[in-house]
């Protein structure tokens, strides 16, 4: 795991920010070519992709461009979200839904995956699901036919667990996506998992209208699905994709610090706070109007390039 101080990207960032941001977009996009290279060569063998990794660790922006990158080399992929596959949840009552560990495989529709993996597979026609986020039910999609040597990017949490790929995995190349870069300070070391809650944080309050402390509850939730259903299964990757952008804490400290701020010493998870702060107060701060439009970091600020299906 690399380390960046603190001390340096401050320097860097007021020397020249728009240097900063290209250089650390061009680290990011090395790796996504490299991967889409390894991709292409094995597409008739492997043509199925399985894209994990934790929350907030851009494995949206990253699956399509990675969908971008094989068409520019000549190579037509296709990417779907296994949110998709979602049990409904519209019609359970307040008992039943308590029941229910949303971080678990068991959350998604087992069956129905296994048989469309299939088919992607032998390349037959697929009525897809599509879920609404809105209402917890889930409907009936597009019409999807993968053409014979066109990879399909399966991205989501469970991509790389067994239990829910089945005996696809010898069909498949598997990618895991993270934040594996630390910042360092005074000492202090900002874990990559709260990169990935600024992520969330941004996010949320910008899309979803949710509460600081509201975020962060359910993100230390998000953290013991994750170590119980995410990181045991890591190791099935081949290809390794750091997300991490040097800039990115510099762009979130301009929106994120009045919140955190304002969270009270006596909130139950205030280390969380604590550790966020720590470094966003230091940090050379950073409008999100200097990030490029196809920046992963567009995912979690807004203003991104548009993605389909």
């Amino acid at each position: 795991m690399k380390t960046l101080p603190l001390k340096e990207l401050n320097k860097r960032l007021n020397a020249d920010a728009a240097a900063e941001l290209e250089l650390a977009e061009e680290l990011y996009l090395r790796q996504l070519e490299k991967a889409a290279c390894a991709i292409a060569e094995g597409a008739k063998e492997k043509p199925i992709i399985l894209l994990s990794g934790p929350s907030g660790s851009a494995k949206t922006s990253t699956a399509h461009r990675l969908k971008q990158l094989l068409g520019n080399i000549g190579v037509t992929a296709h990417v779907i979200s296994l949110d998709n596959y979602f049990l409904p949840l519209n019609g359970l009552s307040s008992e039943e839904l308590s029941r229910i560990d949303l971080e678990a495989p068991e959350r998604l529709d087992l069956e129905l995956l296994g048989e469309h993996l299939e088919r992607f597979r032998e390349c037959l026609p697929t009525q897809m699901p599509l879920f609404d986020f809105a209402d917890q039910s889930r409907k009936s999609g597009r019409l999807f036919v993968r053409g014979e040597n066109e990879p399909v990017i399966l991205e989501g949490i469970h991509a790389l667990n067994p239990k829910v790929m089945g005996g696809i995995g010898e069909h498949a190349v598997g990618l895991y996506v993270s934040v594996r870069t630390r910042l360092s300070a005074d000492g202090m070391l900002l874990h990559p998992s709260m990169i990935r809650l600024m992520r969330r944080l941004m996010r949320d309050r910008l899309f979803r209208g949710r509460k600081t402390e509201d975020i962060i509850r359910s993100f230390r939730s998000v953290q013991n699905g994750e170590e119980k259903y995410i990181m045991p299964h890591k190791g099935n990757a081949e290809i390794d994709i750091d997300t991490f952008m040097s800039f990115e804490a510099a762009v979130y400290s301009c929106e994120l610090l009045p919140f955190l701020q304002d969270v009270s010493p006596d909130f139950e998870l205030y280390p969380m706070v604590e550790e966020m702060l720590g470094f966003l107060e230091q940090i050379t701060p950073l409008s999100k109007e200097m990030v490029p439009e196809r920046s992963i970091v567009r995912e979690f600020v807004g203003g991104g390039f548009a993605v389909d299906g």
